[in-house]
């Protein structure tokens, strides 16, 4: 019996752990000692006993076999922590809440990297991404985040995009080029779609935040770009937004499409431009045709 009083005598010996997963012994051997995927506890007298987290975590790295992994890719992405790995969008959205709640930074990391991994990109962005930034937020406003946990997620998030956003691609359906709204800052959302765009097939130009917004009509404009996408969080940009398209109007022949908690159809018909509310493959989907 451990200290904790669980009595580990209980457990699945290696036999039952086989039989249960339906892998061979000596292979669950291997598992354990080349790639440390399972943590057996002791009986007094020495014997391996195996849990149900141990179950679940052969079940787990099947799975992944099954979808042409290997086994040496899969062992990393489950992790030789006690993190048990989640299957649907929606449970890595909650493990990452959890990890966050607990201030948890390596495993915050290490579910973002399970999620990009083990679905397609559109999904992580749509059903995960999307939620987990809505949740944090609803959570920061509602006082049940500080401004310290808000800034990890966002950040965690923010690192793994923007690996997504330097890899090349895309140009089929024509130049985006998306960027803040003057003094706007949140920029998350807006990366969210680059991605989106660029597996769309858009040749995606990504300026971001800090830009002056006449450098970034003038490079539409010598890029012939499609549209320009603007986004605002904050309700105070959108007046600077519209100072600085008093300045410097689209050019002709360049859709300016604006988005953002702060956009709406009003702020759109303000700025002379078109606002696409919903989510991100509705997003993705309307301004596909733009490109027709």
């Amino acid at each position: 019996m451990r200290p904790d009083g669980q009595d580990v005598t209980r457990g699945l010996n290696i036999a039952a752990l086989a039989q249960r997963t339906g892998v061979a012994p000596d292979t669950l051997r291997k598992w354990e000692q080349r790639y440390g995927i399972l943590q057996p506890e002791r009986t007094p007298g020495g014997q391996r006993r195996y849990s149900e987290r141990d179950v679940a975590r052969v079940e787990w790295l099947c799975a992944r076999l099954a979808e042409g992994y290997r086994i040496g890719e899969a062992s990393l992405l489950l992790g030789k922590s006690d993190v048990a790995a989640a299957h649907t969008p929606a449970e890595h959205v909650d493990a990452i809440l959890g990890a966050l709640d607990r201030d948890d930074v390596g495993e915050i990391g290490l579910r973002l990297d399970q999620a990009f991994a083990l679905h397609r990109v559109e999904t992580v962005l749509a059903e995960i991404v999307e939620p987990l930034l809505q949740a944090v937020g609803n959570g920061w406003q509602a006082g049940e985040m500080t401004v310290a946990q808000e800034h990890l997620a966002s950040e965690a998030v923010r690192s793994r995009l923007g690996h997504l956003l330097g890899d090349a691609g895309g140009g089929v359906r024509g130049v985006a080029v998306l960027a803040c709204a003057p003094n706007e800052r949140h920029e998350l959302g807006l990366m969210t779609l680059a991605i989106g765009l660029r597996n769309d097939g858009w040749q995606v130009v990504y300026v971001g935040a800090d830009t002056p917004l006449r450098d970034v009509l003038e490079l539409a404009h010598r890029l012939s770009a499609v549209l320009v996408g603007i986004s605002i969080a904050m309700p105070e940009r959108v007046s600077e937004l519209e100072r600085a398209l008093d300045e410097t109007p689209c050019p002709d022949g360049v859709e300016l499409v604006v988005g953002g908690g702060a956009a709406s159809a009003a702020v759109a018909k303000r700025v002379g431009g078109r606002y696409i509310d919903g989510d991100l493959l509705h997003t993705v989907r309307t301004l596909r045709r733009l490109s027709t």
